[in-house]
């Protein structure tokens, strides 16, 4: 399988709140802040009041994640991205992370399937991509590298 870069987003991540146990887990939810992301088809900034990641953190340690971000290009156009992803790892490893140390991306699982949707002409090449993201968690939020699979 053929990849191509689309992006790379770096996200700044709000409070998070603990909603609680749920039957299949513990839900909690974060918003999603400001963020930026960049491509060699695309950069801009993610709309902060109404991106969030809704977590849903399993009894077995994987961390499922539903995110949904609004993108705004430099052109001002609008793109939806929902994305469904899981990040899990070693004990020791996920602890550190939960503590906000800087941990190496490679010590844990963290990947991403983003869709999108827009109306905007120029970037309607996006409703008919498969993607796939690596993700690495920074105490100050995620980088999401977006890859579209050829």
């Amino acid at each position: 399988m053929n990849t191509r870069l689309l992006m790379v987003m770096h996200v700044k991540v709000g409070p998070l709140l603990t909603i609680g146990g749920v039957p299949h887990g513990i839900r909690r939810t974060a918003p999603l802040g400001s963020g930026t992301f960049e491509g060699p088809r695309l950069r801009g900034t993610i709309v902060t009041g109404v991106s969030a990641d809704w977590q849903l953190l399993r009894s077995d340690g994987v961390l499922e994640m539903d995110l949904r971000f609004v993108l705004r290009t430099d052109d001002d156009a609008l793109i939806s991205m929902s994305s469904f992803g899981m990040r899990h790892g070693p004990p020791e490893v996920i602890a550190a992370m939960g503590r906000g140390e800087t941990v190496d991306p490679a010590t844990y699982y963290f990947r991403t399937m983003p869709r999108f949707e827009t109306a905007h002409p120029a970037y309607s090449f996006l409703n008919r991509l498969i993607t796939v993201a690596t993700g690495d968690r920074r105490p100050e939020g995620p980088i999401y590298t977006v890859y579209e699979v050829l």
